[in-house]
């Protein structure tokens, strides 16, 4: 299959840049490949991280949060931005510590679900996601606290999970994992 490649879109000028700790805020005007001018606006932000949590054949979740973009409490994956200087991997313990409230003593393995990072939205923000699973041993306190639901790693568990689980990168991550080879249930 042949593929079309479209030349890349020329920037006439910036007019406007907003820079906050969370996000950059971008208005551009960009000159398209048949030369039409449009004006365009996008944000910059820091990578993201979703990780699916392992213990004892269960999904851990932390408690639903509410999430002012949609204006409701969901339930979702640990999850956070990377921070500069730290690779995606890195980042993964100290969500996990903030999350779950689990040390990093309490990680049997970390897998990576996808290495290369998933654009979220490339139409509007360079956001990267990357997924990892967790497995905590089975000895690992986790709070109870700060569990806010658990899931069977079972074709049952992850279909009633599937039903209750909104947040479009957590499904897709756990899509992705129930895809790979070393998924088992």
């Amino acid at each position: 299959m042949n593929t079309v490649v479209k030349p890349h879109w020329k920037t006439l000028d910036r007019f406007i840049e907003i820079n906050s700790d969370w996000v950059k805020l971008i208005g551009e005007h960009l000159e398209t490949s048949e030369g039409k001018t449009l004006e365009y606006w996008r944000v910059e932000r820091a990578d993201s991280v979703v990780i699916l949590t392992v213990q004892d054949d269960k999904l851990l979740f932390p408690v639903p949060m509410y999430r002012p973009g949609i204006g409701e409490v969901t339930l979702d994956f640990p999850g956070g931005r990377v921070p500069a200087g730290v690779t995606a991997a890195d980042a993964v313990p100290a969500i996990i510590k903030r999350e779950l409230g689990v040390s990093e003593s309490a990680i049997a393995r970390i897998q990576p679900i996808n290495t290369t990072g998933w654009a979220i939205n490339s139409s509007f923000s360079n956001q990267k996601l990357y997924g990892f699973v967790v497995e905590l041993h089975p000895t690992a306190t986790v709070n109870p606290e700060l569990i806010g639901a658990a899931y069977p790693v079972t074709p049952d568990g992850i279909r009633e999970l599937l039903k209750k689980l909104t947040c479009l990168q957590c499904r897709a991550l756990l899509l992705e994992w129930q895809n790979q080879d070393d998924f088992r249930f």
